[in-house]
């Protein structure tokens, strides 16, 4: 891989990894564009530490809260008390539950995903799918309602769906929150929240990949860093500007991109 491919697919990671228009599926189309190798595992855990990094310097003060909530309340006597007291507390467990469904698809159907990752045709019906999802959260008028263990569940389903390629994990997560009653900025931060623990496993499981399968290369260190880089930067831009659409109130606008761009890909193939 050299400069040139590193710093696009760089930019499409960070830029689909967040806006609601489908990172896996996008790099699909692109590797296909660039005829790429689909196993350049040394890349995708890059570009996933950048992405990752992007999110977590915007959410670095709700995540310290978290953590220093969750230690305190985990070891709490009256961890009921806390639960219901402490909202930093409360959203710890809320991602905890949100994280099961796809640490549990990735366990018991990790072969099947595996084996569609890098099907063109099934990314153009799942983008389909994620603007149609997007689109019916025009139906959903009022959003006061709380998040809830419940909803937490049905939004972790969501991200697990969303590995699927095509599938736009902010757009699932993000609309099912919506979907649920819950505000817009609390259904983005959740969703963005949620990515945390999503991203690092994918990364961590890219690595192992890496490790054993022995595809890193020293040699292209410079295009990898490059690729790190440019992920984390435009990572960063797209969820500052995702958070000024869902603001204000214009989060549907993402659904004919993907809408129209699932059509494109199915007419091209058949």
């Amino acid at each position: 891989m050299n400069y040139f491919d590193a710093i696009i697919l760089g930019t499409v990671q960070g830029l689909t990894e967040f806006l609601p228009i489908s990172s896996s599926g996008h790099l699909v189309i692109f590797e296909h564009l660039l005829k790429l190798k689909p196993d350049n595992v040394g890349f995708e855990v890059t570009v996933h530490l950048g992405t990752l990094l992007s999110v977590i310097v915007i959410y670095f003060n709700d995540i310290i809260q978290m953590i220093r909530s969750f230690v305190t309340g985990i070891f709490s006597r009256k961890i009921a008390n806390t639960y219901h007291s402490d909202s930093y507390f409360r959203l710890s467990i809320f991602v905890i539950i949100g994280t099961l469904p796809a640490v549990l698809a990735g366990l018991f159907l990790e072969n099947f995903f595996v084996s569609v990752f890098h099907n063109i045709f099934l990314v153009g019906i799942t983008l389909i799918i994620t603007g149609i999802v997007i689109l019916s959260t025009r139906l959903i008028k009022n959003h006061n309602r709380q998040l809830t263990p419940a909803k937490s569940l049905w939004i972790g389903i969501a991200q697990s769906i969303a590995i699927l390629p095509g599938v736009s994990r902010s757009g699932f997560t993000i609309s099912t929150g919506l979907l649920s009653g819950i505000s817009r900025d609390e259904a983005a931060r959740f969703s963005f929240l949620l990515a945390i623990p999503a991203i690092l496993g994918a990364s961590l499981l890219h690595f192992i990949d890496l490790l054993s399968s022995a595809k890193g290369s020293s040699g292209n260190i410079g295009p990898l860093l490059a690729g790190l880089v440019v992920a984390f930067i435009v990572g960063y831009l797209a969820i500052r500007f995702l958070l000024s659409i869902i603001k204000s109130g214009r989060f549907v606008w993402f659904a004919p991109y993907c809408i129209i761009l699932g059509t494109c890909i199915l007419l091209f193939i058949h």
